[in-house]
């Protein structure tokens, strides 16, 4: 059975920050993720969904410097560039379907929202470029951890065996809470109250869907629009300009319609609300979209579980170890929910897996003295 010092859990933002710092301390790490990309919930694809380094962020796409001091941080330790979210021109607000949308001159925006040139995903190329291609295996997904003796026995599913395991002196699980307590099981197992935890705080991003249509020009900036759109009609109820850096035209919007809802409806159909909600707001312009996407997290069962179908509302920072018991030498928590700085957001990933390597190194000092 192989073996490894740590074993980080998950190739998401936190999951890849945490064993490029544990590796730079020549800390023996290794990530195993389940899906065959890195990223997690973070995903720049291309018109047709494919991931790409030049494409739309389908998962989390801002961060706000001023606010989220670790998000800058990484951006600029990692040398990539920034561009702030277009808010130029005119918002269009929809209050009901009997009435045609109303324009408005918006107030300046205050923090401003900033993108990654090259989308999200480019500052998780930029980490995981700091580790061996061979410390990062995908399609490895855990669906089980034992205590052992000398640490932690993974079960792993994927690769060339359907099943095979793995031990670890440590184990840095960088998912969601919900997602590690539904798709992980323990021995011996996690004391209820931990169980319970895990299971309320809410996945950010789990329960929402977002929807992109894709342009050959931004035709909107041209009639003095920002491309921020407001509506209580929907299908969407919040839509914002989705324009890359390098100029590929999109507009983009958060669906208000309820997972279950969006299940029974099915894929094209609100494909085809969404054109035409953007058609009423910016224009016959809008109907002639290139390309369109569609990504429903809450279909994905590598993000949301059951319990994620109904919106929840977003993670907060709670006070608490969220491991307990003999389980707390041996397992540490990183996903971004688990932060106690943003808790969900992008910089609560940088957040949380940046406790996850000061507590494992600081534990590492105490049991050599």
């Amino acid at each position: 059975m192989k073996s490894h010092e740590v074993v980080v859990v998950g190739a998401g933002l936190a999951g890849l920050y945490a064993a490029r710092g544990l590796h730079a301390a020549g800390i023996d790490v290794l990530v195993i993720e389940a899906r065959e990309r890195i990223g997690g919930r973070i995903l720049t694809a291309d018109g047709s969904g494919l991931p790409s380094e030049d494409g739309f962020d389908l998962g989390p796409s801002w961060y706000w410097p001023q606010m989220q001091p670790a998000m800058a941080e990484l951006v600029s330790e990692a040398g990539l560039a920034a561009f702030a979210q277009n808010s130029e021109g005119d918002v269009v607000f929809e209050r009901m379907s009997r009435e045609r949308p109303q324009r408005y001159r918006p107030t300046a925006q205050e923090p401003q929202s900033m993108r990654i040139s090259g989308g999200t995903a480019a500052g998780l190329r930029a980490i995981a470029r700091e580790l061996p291609p061979e410390r990062v295996l995908l399609g490895r997904g855990a669906t089980a951890m034992e205590l052992t003796e000398r640490g932690v026995r993974i079960t792993i599913r994927g690769g060339e065996a359907a099943q095979q395991a793995i031990e670890a002196g440590h184990v840095i699980a960088a998912l969601p809470p919900r997602l590690l307590e539904a798709s992980v099981s323990f021995t011996p197992a996690q004391d209820s109250a931990t169980a319970k935890r895990w299971r309320d705080t809410p996945t950010w991003m789990a329960p929402h869907a977002k929807f992109f249509a894709i342009y050959d020009q931004p035709f909107w900036r041209r009639a003095g629009l920002s491309g921020t759109a407001q509506s209580m009609v929907g299908p969407m109820v919040e839509i914002h300009d989705a324009t890359t850096a390098s100029g590929k035209a999109a507009l983009f919007g958060f669906l208000g319609v309820a997972a279950q809802q969006r299940a029974e409806i099915g894929e094209e159909a609100l494909k085809a609300a969404c054109l035409a909600q953007l058609e009423r707001l910016f224009g016959a312009a809008a109907r002639h979209a290139r390309a369109t996407l569609l990504k429903d997290w809450a279909a994905d069962p590598l993000t949301a579980t059951r319990q994620d179908l109904v919106a929840a509302g977003h993670p907060v920072v709670r006070d608490g170890a969220w491991v307990t018991g003999p389980w707390r030498q041996r397992l540490s928590l990183a996903g971004s929910e688990t932060s106690d700085s943003e808790p969900g957001y992008l910089s609560g990933a940088v957040t949380a897996a940046r406790r996850a390597i000061a507590d494992y190194l600081s534990q590492q000092v105490r049991t050599s003295e």
